[in-house]
C-alpha cells in the first residue's frame, strides 16, 4: 500500500478518500479493494517518514480534510521503487513444502494434495475468468487478471510435473 499510495501521489496532491478511488478506478475489481482506515494509518506513517506532506483544508459545512502531497524524498523513493526490478519466481513454495513433508507425517498423500491444490487453482481461475467478463473496460485490470491467469496455468502445468515425478 505505502509504495502505490506514493505514486499516486507524485502524480498530483489528494486526500485519502481520493486516493482510495484512485487505486480502486485503476486497477478495478482485479486488485484487493483497499481498506480506507489501512489507507490513512499508510498515509500518517508516510507523513512521519518525511515522505509525504499533510495540510488541512477547510471546506463549508464539513470537517477539515487533510491533503497530502509528496516530498522530494518521497518522490525519490518511488523512483528508486520504479528502477527496481520485482521479486521473480518464488522458491520457497507453502504448497510444495507440504507436497514433500506429507509422507513423512503419515497425515496426507501427494496425490491428494495434488488434486486438492488443482481445484483450487481451477476454482480460483473461474472466478477471475468471470472478474474479467465485468472487467471488460478496465485494460489494467484485464491485464493484472491475465498475468495471474497465466501464473495459474503455469501453477497447473507444474502440478503435473509434481505428480509425475512425486507420486
Amino acid at each position: 500500500m505505502r509504495l502505490p499510495l506514493l505514486a499516486l501521489l507524485a502524480k498530483e496532491p489528494a486526500h485519502g478518500y481520493e486516493l482510495k478511488q484512485a487505486l480502486e478506478q485503476t486497477f478495478g475489481a482485479a486488485y484487493p479493494r483497499a481498506n480506507i482506515g489501512q489507507v490513512y494509518v499508510t498515509l500518517g506513517r508516510l507523513e512521519k517518514a518525511g515522505l509525504i506532506e499533510g495540510q488541512d483544508v477547510a471546506q463549508d459545512g464539513k470537517p477539515d480534510k487533510r491533503v497530502y502531497a509528496i516530498t522530494d524524498t518521497g518522490r525519490q523513493e518511488v523512483a528508486t521503487w520504479l528502477s527496481e526490478p520485482s521479486e521473480g519466481p518464488r522458491v520457497r513454495d507453502e504448497f510444495f513444502l507440504k507436497l514433500v513433508l506429507a509422507p513423512e507425517t503419515q497425515l496426507a498423500d501427494r496425490l491428494t494434495l495434488i488434486n486438492n491444490q488443482r481445484r483450487h487453482y481451477l476454482n480460483v481461475m473461474r472466478g477471475l475468468n468471470r472478474m474479467a467478463a465485468e472487467e471488460r473496460g478496465n485494460q489494467v485490470s484485464q491485464l493484472l487478471i491475465e498475468g495471474a491467469v497465466l501464473h495459474l496455468q503455469a501453477d497447473l502445468d507444474w502440478l503435473e510435473r509434481c505428480q509425475e515425478e512425486l507420486t
